[in-house]
């Protein structure tokens, strides 16, 4: 069988660590390209970031950096879940080599062209690479197979009560790409929160004793502690959700719906609005919205791709 190509645009992150350790390993997926973006930390250290991880997985996929700030509003990073440095503390050897010269939204654009229509483009963070690319190439758009993202949600939020980290992040760009007509897969907060791994898997992961797993598991601890104080049996893995749905849909069940982003209301600023629970429709379907996940297979695929890098 065929590998799926695959871009991830990510912020590296405690969780963007686990999904391209998880995209890495999984045979079903190549990675051709790996961008990043201001949010869980500034995109100086998501890119050094990137970097430590490809050189840890002893992976040489090219990496971009992106967008510095949002597209009209201000920064915010994700200091408070994933620490200073992106990494929960958790400490790496000086990355090997650069980052590529070229910047993210035109990376993606020539592996597209390569591609012709089956890249699958993942995104992690907030999505203004790709709204940047979409605004500089707009034939961008047919040169993709799909979006699968993890962002959003049907009913709530975590950096509001109404919106998302990674749409609220950037309202106008996640706007962009869910009018882009690019098919979209939604993995938001309703099922990002179901996909967690126990302190019993966490810490069977860390017996292992490899380079990976004692990053992974020390890179955890304190985001695991905030999920626990929250009321979670263990650590949502939000950002692995998208790059396990590639590989293995069976594991999820998902619906159709029409989504689209607030950028303008003060309360509901990032919210994606889905028709998905209500009576009237917007009489289009432009998203799948993933809502459910196969926990234990989820923590099973999760755990051995990370004890077997």
């Amino acid at each position: 069988m065929a590998k799926l190509p695959i871009w991830i645009d990510c912020d590296p992150g405690v969780d963007d660590a686990a999904a391209l350790l998880l995209a890495h390993w999984q045979e079903e997926t190549e990675i051709v390209g790996i961008s990043t973006v201001s949010g869980n930390a500034y995109v100086d250290q998501t890119t050094e970031n990137a970097l430590k991880l490809c050189d840890l997985m002893g992976a040489s996929y090219p990496v971009y950096r992106g967008a510095e700030k949002p597209l009209f509003r201000e920064y915010h990073d994700g200091a408070e879940f994933h620490g200073k440095n992106g990494f929960g503390g958790a400490e790496l050897p000086e990355p090997s080599r650069a980052a590529e010269r070229l910047p993210a939204w035109d990376g993606l654009y020539e592996a597209a062209k390569r591609y012709e229509g089956s890249l699958e483009l993942v995104t992690l963070g907030p999505l203004t690479n790709i709204a940047i690319a979409l605004g500089k190439h707009p034939d961008l758009k047919e040169k993709l197979h799909r979006i699968v993202m993890m962002g959003g949600s049907a009913t709530r939020g975590n950096r509001t009560p109404s919106a998302e980290y990674n749409i609220y992040a950037d309202p106008e760009a996640a706007q962009a790409v869910f009018r882009s007509g690019i098919q979209i897969v939604m993995c938001g907060l309703e099922v990002t929160e179901q996909a967690q791994l126990t302190p019993e898997e966490i810490d069977a992961v860390g017996e292992k004793d490899t380079p990976v797993t004692r990053f992974f598991h020390t890179a955890v601890q304190d985001i695991l502690k905030k999920d626990m104080e929250r009321g979670r049996v263990g650590w949502c893995v939000h950002d692995a959700c998208p790059i396990a749905y590639l590989a293995h849909p069976e594991l999820f069940s998902a619906k159709e719906a029409g989504v689209f982003v607030e950028t303008q209301a003060e309360l509901t600023l990032g919210k994606t609005v889905t028709d998905l629970y209500s009576d009237k429709k917007f009489g289009i379907k432009n998203a799948l919205v993933v809502l459910e996940v196969n926990r234990p297979a989820f923590a099973q695929l999760l755990t051995t791709a990370v004890t077997h890098i």
